[in-house]
């Protein structure tokens, strides 16, 4: 088994904007506090070759995913199924994707992008070597607590406590899968898995980094000279840090301090690994389509006409919350009227992948998954140890647990418009479903292999 490792920095120039926290609030990098970076790792036996960039970004368009994938290709021949694009999803990086509202796309270096991230991913495939795989589950508490059940924010001297612990931890990630990789009896690289929105910083900061994660990969990073440590984002839809929409001294105080607790536990995690056996190698993509909600032409334009009223009020203003978030609505329901004129799918088609590492199973998803659907997919998977991620290949939302789609809101109902589409219909039973059975071909694969 060979294993390589690289990265690339991927920061953007200051005066961009930053993805979220919107809407159109103008929120723009003005300080580089850390660098931003592709991470690669290379896996190969035999004739079989992967790769997974993890980079500090909020998530990639599939567009930015297809000209990586196709830049790999000319250099190195693996095809766009060895090729995962995955995503931190930090708040404190550069606008990637299309979200309404949510911080404007900067066209230079999106277009430099790919080839960026694609460095890295070759980089990695050219430092193959003899390497060994070691693993272990480390307990990973007071990072995060769960927004959707845990509705009152604990006060910041609270949560930098040590001993702090969210009122319902069962409700929140509290494991880190950590895997470390050696050649030659020095570490080259390690991956650590996690699930908890990368949200630390808030609206009001202007500083470029790559949050929690990014931190405290860093920090790992500095530790273990010449290794490239990979964070790989888990179901986070529902699980904030536990620091969120605080003021900028406050966020960047407990910046450091949430990821010296990430890196501490991730540190004991890797402490722990124990050697992993990995006898083959194997992948598969799919496509899926998730269904959304059906409006007849009368109620999407009841609802045009709704925020049209917003906007055009006398004595309007655009420094009004509700105006603005009146304008993503309205820019949403007018794109959504064009299709549904013209005959277009109102569903969009995106991408699942999956790598199988012998016992360890990579399920990549673009959504930003809520917790339970996590735990619905692991408890009838039947890889040893199967890992969920989100923010892979594409960035397609939220996608809400059943009883959070019934409630409605921002996660089941206004983030869909932010990016443009309809609510999903059934989210929740659909990704249970296709994610078990990519799960279930990368297994055959491998068998057959």
């Amino acid at each position: 088994m060979q294993f390589g490792f690289a990265k690339n920095d991927i920061t953007p120039r200051t005066g961009v904007e930053l993805c979220g926290f919107g809407p159109f609030i103008n929120r723009r990098g003005l300080t580089v506090r850390d660098r931003l970076w592709a991470r690669a790792m290379a896996v190969r036996q035999g004739d079989t070759t992967l790769v997974i960039v993890s980079n500090d970004l909020a998530g990639v368009s599939p567009e930015v995913t297809a000209l990586t994938r196709q830049f790999v290709r000319e250099e190195v021949d693996l095809p766009d199924e060895a090729i995962m694009v995955h995503c931190t999803h930090t708040h404190s990086g550069p606008a990637i994707f299309t979200v309404n509202g949510w911080g404007a796309i900067d066209m230079p270096y999106v277009e430099t992008l790919p080839r960026r991230i694609a460095r890295a991913a070759v980089d990695a495939v050219k430092n193959l070597r003899e390497a060994t795989i070691n693993y272990a589950a480390a307990p990973c508490e007071g990072i995060s607590l769960n927004r959707e059940y845990d509705q009152d924010a604990p006060p910041l001297e609270d949560v930098l406590r040590d001993d702090w612990r969210p009122a319902k931890p069962e409700l929140t990630d509290t494991t880190t899968h950590v895997f470390t990789v050696q050649a030659d009896s020095q570490l080259i690289g390690f991956l650590s898995y996690f699930g908890c929105h990368p949200v630390v910083c808030c609206q009001d900061t202007h500083y470029i980094h790559g949050d929690f994660a990014g931190v405290a990969t860093g920090l790992l990073e500095r530790e273990h000279p010449g290794a490239v440590g990979l964070f790989l984002q888990g179901a986070l839809g529902d699980q904030n840090s536990c620091v969120v929409h605080k003021p900028e001294a406050d966020s960047l105080l407990a910046l450091d301090v949430i990821a010296a607790r990430y890196a501490n536990q991730v540190r004991e995690g890797m402490r722990r690994a124990q050697p992993l056996a990995v006898d083959s190698l194997s992948r598969h993509a799919m496509p899926f389509t998730p269904g959304r909600i059906a409006l007849t032409v009368e109620q999407i334009q009841a609802y045009i006409d709704e925020y049209q009223a917003v906007l055009h009020a006398p004595g309007a203003s655009d420094a009004d919350f509700n105006v603005r978030m009146a304008a993503v609505k309205l820019h949403a329901m007018r794109r959504i009227l064009r299709q549904v004129q013209t005959g277009e799918a109102i569903e969009q088609t995106t991408e699942l992948q999956a790598f199988r590492i012998g016992p360890l199973s990579l399920l990549a998803t673009p959504f930003e998954i809520f917790r339970q659907i996590k735990e619905d997919i692991v408890a009838r998977a039947q890889s040893p140890i199967p890992l969920v991620l989100g923010i892979t290949n594409d960035e397609l939302g939220y996608a809400p647990d059943r009883d959070t789609a019934a409630r409605g809101g921002y996660a089941a109902q206004q983030v869909p418009l932010m990016l443009g589409a309809l609510p999903f219909r059934n989210i929740h039973e659909e990704l249970v479903e296709g994610v078990l059975k990519l799960e279930q071909a990368v297994v055959k694969e491998t068998v057959t292999r």
